[in-house]
């Protein structure tokens, strides 16, 4: 089943895609996957064959207040339009270096005393717990 079809069946009001591999996101692209007259985004390209975050949104259900941009990850404070409830969300992309992780996380820490929202977060942290 292709995305096209997949957005139209589950009628989305967010959708973050990671692993694009695209260093830059045009309108074109943007509407080429999602038809939505009312869609906005936000991205984070890709460094050569690696990464990509694509975070998009009807505007008609949510309003990006702010956004963020790290090395691995791409975070919006959102209002809902109807109710005007804000929160905020993150799309991490793995980094894979252990150095780097720390990093990462240490970051994603700043962003919960920077916005103090309640916070819906996904990706791949690339963290094992216990091996």
């Amino acid at each position: 089943m292709n995305l096209k079809l997949l957005l139209r069946t589950w009628r989305a009001d967010i959708v973050c895609l990671r692993e694009t591999k695209l260093e830059w996101i045009t309108r074109g692209i943007v509407h080429s996957i999602w038809s939505c007259p009312y869609i906005d985004w936000f991205y984070l390209g890709s460094k050569g064959a690696f990464s990509g975050i694509l975070l998009m949104w009807d505007r008609r259900v949510v309003e990006k207040v702010e956004e963020a941009v790290g090395h691995f990850s791409i975070s919006c404070n959102f209002k809902n339009v109807g109710d005007q409830f804000e929160w905020a969300f993150t799309s991490i992309h793995r980094p894979n270096l252990n150095r780097k992780r720390h990093i990462m996380l240490n970051k994603l820490v700043g962003l919960t005393s920077w916005w103090n929202l309640p916070w819906c977060l996904g990706g791949d942290f690339n963290v094992i717990r216990f091996p």
